[in-house]
């Protein structure tokens, strides 16, 4: 079922070649590939893009238990001083730094999907769902566009949206990642612009709201793009949004830094439809592990970080979104 690098990326330009329309699913390392034709696809897989969804509900939710048990603060702050350690170094800027935290409810993962009111979708049999908020890139044509999410804020706090918006260390944060997008791009494109630059989105967060920023920027593809599509998306990946800037040092410090292996949370899944393409970053994500759920968030550190509240950031991703 999973590809790795090489045949996994030689896969997605075969069938975008083709015109097949096909699901891809890549892991954060990109050691894991899916890629499947629609008409092809199992059906304990689900998916869900926008309007183009394999399956909504007809049935209202039944009443649900959730709860969580994140890791301790001190035992995440150590972790924090790790890495602005890196950053006093040189080693990295900005490192999205990410835990697993057991959680337990009722609810199977399949109605965690089918219920669950978030733009991108996706049910990986009884491996993992996610409910993500934010594209990574869309082709159209020849234009690719892609949309980093940097920035979050609880949406009931008074002037909610001037706070994040003129916070030093969220906007210090956010223009590095754009920074990092728009070289990304210019390794795959040209006429590469900002055409959206920290633009404020509400997300439903279960029992709150949260207010996230991100850009838009776009490049042009040279008219032969689905021939490469695989190579493409590799030299991308994988998200700067979840990685941090200089991409490969910073990679290399989450490795040693965090505890545990992020497996597909923080890759990217995505549709091509026979002419163009849409993905999203596998945020907001559940995985099933021996028989028990692990929800699987984070978020950005900067020098500037304050390790209290970057820990509430990782606690309040942690939900249902109904």
């Amino acid at each position: 079922m999973w590809l790795n690098k090489t045949e996994g990326f030689g896969r997605i330009s075969a069938l975008a070649r083709e015109g097949v329309a096909f699901l891809f699913v890549v892991s954060y390392d990109k050691s894991m590939i899916f890629a499947q034709p629609l008409c092809e696809l199992d059906e304990k897989i689900l998916y869900s893009f926008e309007k183009k969804s394999t399956k909504t509900s007809q049935n209202s939710l039944k009443p649900f238990r959730f709860s969580h048990a994140p890791l301790d603060f001190y035992a995440y702050q150590k972790t924090l001083q790790k890495v602005q350690e890196e950053i006093r170094f040189g080693n990295t800027y900005l490192l999205n730094l990410t835990f697993a935290t057991p959680i337990e409810t009722n609810l199977t993962l399949e109605e965690i999907f089918i219920h669950a009111k978030a733009p991108y979708k996706l049910l990986f049999k009884e491996h993992f769902v996610c409910f993500s908020p934010e594209l990574f890139v869309e082709i159209t044509d020849n234009t690719i566009a892609t949309y980093p999410m940097k920035g979050t804020i609880d949406a009931t706090l008074p002037d909610a949206n001037a706070t994040i918006l003129s916070d030093p260390k969220e906007t210090a944060e956010h223009i590095m990642i754009v920074d990092l997008m728009r070289n990304d791009l210019a390794m795959i494109g040209t006429n590469v612009a900002v055409e959206k630059f920290r633009y404020v989105d509400q997300i439903n967060a279960g029992k709150k709201s949260l207010l996230q920023v991100s850009s838009k920027i776009t490049a042009t593809l040279p008219d032969d793009w689905r021939e490469d599509l695989g190579d493409i998306l590799c030299k991308i990946l994988p998200a700067g949004s979840i990685s941090g800037t200089p991409k490969k040092r910073t990679v290399e410090i989450i490795d040693q830094c965090e505890d545990y292996d992020r497996g597909f949370y923080t890759g990217v899944f995505g549709i091509f439809d026979g002419k163009n393409l849409s993905s999203s970053v596998m945020i907001r994500f559940i995985e099933q592990n021996k028989g028990k759920l692990y929800y699987k968030s984070g978020g950005g550190i900067t020098i500037d970080s304050n390790p209290k509240d970057e820990y509430n950031e990782l606690i309040d991703k942690i939900y249902l979104p109904f």
